[in-house]
Formats: structure tokens, sequence, C-alpha cells
């Protein structure tokens, strides 16, 4: 499996994680929803990615994320 996809994966369940706990759990889960899609809007914006710097100490590669 490559970084992009593992990054794609783990951000996706993040924010469905965190919706539907901000749903029937407590609505602080929202903030949760929202660190995430600021990172993601940061990485977008700067290339910078803590994640991807993890994964690649892990030795994973990076692909193609769209075929």
């Amino acid at each position: 499996m490559t970084i992009e996809k593992i990054v794609f994966l783990a951000a996706g369940t993040m924010v469905l994680a965190s919706s539907i706990l901000a749903a029937y759990h407590s609505p602080n889960w929202i903030f949760l929803t929202g660190f995430v899609g600021a990172n993601l809007l940061f990485t977008g914006l700067t290339g910078f990615c803590p994640m991807v710097k993890i994964l690649r100490k892990f030795g994973l590669k990076h692909g193609t994320a769209f075929k």
C-alpha cells in the first residue's frame, strides 16, 4: 500500500468517525473533524504533511494516488 492511499484512508476514517460521534455521542467531536480538515487544507497549500514523514520513516513508498 502506498503513502497516499494510507493518508486518504486515515483522513476519511477520522472524518467519518468523528462526524458519527458528533451526531450520536457529543457535539464536541466536531472539533476533530475540523482539525482533520484544517490539516488537509494546510497540506494542500504547503505540501507538508506530518503523517507522510512518519510513514516514510516506516519505509513506505510513494505511488500514484489515482490510476
